[in-house]
């Protein structure tokens, strides 16, 4: 099975195109668990990509958020195909 390559998917308020932003394992693992609540709180956190950049997201304008794995070829929210 090939390696996993996570990555934090957000969805604006505004709506568009969703924001993907590469991920350690490690980094996905620390921020899986709060993203309910950085979303629901409208907190400003700020993330460490897979190449070392620091993003500061404001998750106030951010309607869904969750972690993905880039190497799924087919996608439908909510299911592992």
């Amino acid at each position: 099975m090939a390696d996993t390559k996570p990555a934090l998917v957000l969805h604006l308020a505004t709506g568009g195109e969703p924001l993907l932003f590469a991920l350690t394992t490690e980094e996905s693992g620390k921020l899986a668990g709060r993203l309910t609540q950085l979303v629901k709180a409208g907190a400003v956190e700020s993330v460490t990509t897979k190449d070392d950049s620091v993003v500061a997201v404001n998750f106030a304008h951010v309607a869904a958020a969750y972690i993905d794995d880039l190497n799924r070829k087919s996608k439908v929210f909510g299911l592992h195909a």
